[in-house]
């Protein structure tokens, strides 16, 4: 299982070096720079004239290296992140990109993972429901359900539920996660609670687009599994139903599910994302719009890697779940 692991993080090095050239030649690629965003503020909020405005944005871009050409600022930036773990600095913040990253990639990380987790166990369920009443009403209901899930965009459906939340339920502090007693204060439970009633919007949407999927592709597995040789027999051999279905066929059924959690968790991910630049809460999402449209090109940069990263690190963790269900798939023929 050791060379196992070692084989698929050194064959997912060479994808993330394509991955970072990529994301930063198209960072790079739409006209301006944050020089740019500091001449349009000197002129429209500080009243300078033309020439004064671009003179200093002229200034800065030689200070920070804005000139340079794109492949001399990409290496600049591999190798402060190769030999110093320096992501450089941002423009806009005016603090170290690891401090921004810091800020709020735990918050995003830690909402995704909330929803991949409820959207696995909750879509795992109904996919089990379903199966074993095919064609039933119930079926219909949460297939249904499903289908909402994978064809409504998550950003409509955040944008309804914050005009109902703003315009018909008058409820206020949307776009925050604490209420303002609890900004500063130690955690508590009631702490926990108001986190709790801010964030749920985007926690649900986020998670009934998982959840679907998951449901989908658990009932599919599963329909398989019950017809075959296997679970006939174990019915044969009169086993209740209940333990035909969860000690036989479901465990087989959960193999390609596995696998397509590497696939997920990025998804839930990037529905984070979408829901919270809607909600505009302090994660990566808004981050990311707020750098691209100033032109703050290392905080973009390094969030589009780390979002890279996370989705090589889930199909890593999926390959070897997989791989413990089934010593078959690992490298070598099973030799550790």
């Amino acid at each position: 299982m050791l060379r196992f692991l070692t084989m698929r993080i050194l064959s997912a090095i060479p994808v993330l070096f394509v991955l970072s050239v990529v994301t930063f030649a198209i960072i790079q690629a739409p006209p301006g720079d944050y020089g740019d965003f500091i001449r349009a503020q000197l002129m429209n909020q500080g009243g300078a004239s033309a020439v004064v405005a671009e003179a200093q944005a002229e200034a800065y871009r030689q200070a920070h290296g804005l000139n340079d050409p794109v492949v001399l600022q990409y290496f600049k930036w591999l190798w402060g992140i190769l030999t110093r773990f320096d992501f450089g600095d941002s423009f806009f913040y005016n603090k170290p990109v690891s401090t921004v990253v810091a800020e709020r990639l735990p918050r995003t990380l830690l909402l995704a993972l909330t929803c991949h987790i409820l959207a696995s166990i909750i879509g795992i369920t109904f996919g089990i429901i379903a199966a074993t009443r095919q064609y039933s009403w119930i079926d219909s209901v949460l297939s249904f359900v499903s289908f909402l899930g994978m064809t409504v965009p998550r950003f409509l459906i955040a944008i309804i539920i914050v005009y109902l939340l703003a315009f018909k339920l008058n409820v206020q502090e949307i776009g925050s996660f604490f209420s303002p007693q609890y900004g500063g204060a130690p955690w508590s439970w009631a702490k926990f609670v108001d986190l709790v009633k801010h964030v749920w919007p985007v926690v649900a949407i986020a998670t009934f687009g998982g959840l679907a999927y998951n449901m989908r592709v658990m009932r599919g597995n599963l329909l398989d599994t019950l017809n075959a040789q296997y679970v006939e027999t174990a019915r044969a051999k009169g086993l209740p139903e209940s333990q035909v279905i969860l000690r036989h066929a479901v465990p087989n059924a959960l193999h390609p599910l596995v696998m397509y959690q590497g696939v997920v968790l990025p998804y839930m991910l990037t529905g984070e994302i979408e829901v919270a630049i809607v909600f505009s809460l302090a994660t990566v999402g808004p981050a990311i719009v707020s750098s691209m449209a100033v032109g703050d090109v290392y905080v973009t940069a390094t969030f589009m890697l780390v979002l890279a990263t996370t989705l090589i690190i889930g199909n890593i963790i999926a390959d070897m779940l997989l791989a413990l269900l089934d010593p078959r798939v690992r490298l070598g023929g099973g030799k550790e």
